[in-house]
């Protein structure tokens, strides 16, 4: 997969930058719909991702960029679900992320990018 990190706030995916937080689920890439875990926004000190948004389950893992300085949580219930479902969740600061993203096959790649803090 063509991706990096180009700076605070902002990666680039097969040529397009991208300024806000992304999913890509096998290859495709989608703004991600966090609206739903806002309600959590208090209680984690940043809007976390929780199981109320749409993740791309259908895969064996999930690469989940949790943003420049790694302060996006992964709610525990995510977490469960992903275990339950026997999906592996990897867990990287946003540019981390890209680096392993990079060496993946589109086809076959799922991922929650969270591109600033």
């Amino acid at each position: 997969m063509n991706i990096k990190f180009v700076d605070f706030g902002e990666i680039q995916i097969n040529g397009e930058k991208y300024d806000h937080d992304i999913v890509i689920d096998k290859g495709d890439v989608h703004k991600r719909k966090k609206k739903p875990s806002k309600k959590y926004k208090e209680e984690y000190n940043h809007t976390p991702l929780s199981l109320d948004e749409k993740i791309p389950w259908d895969g064996k893992e999930i690469i989940v960029g949790t943003g420049v300085e790694g302060k996006m949580t992964v709610m525990p219930e995510v977490l469960k679900e992903a275990k339950d479902r026997g999906v592996k969740i990897v867990q990287l600061k946003t540019d981390e992320a890209c680096k392993a993203l990079a060496k993946k096959n589109a086809r076959y790649t799922h991922a929650i990018l969270h591109v600033t803090c």
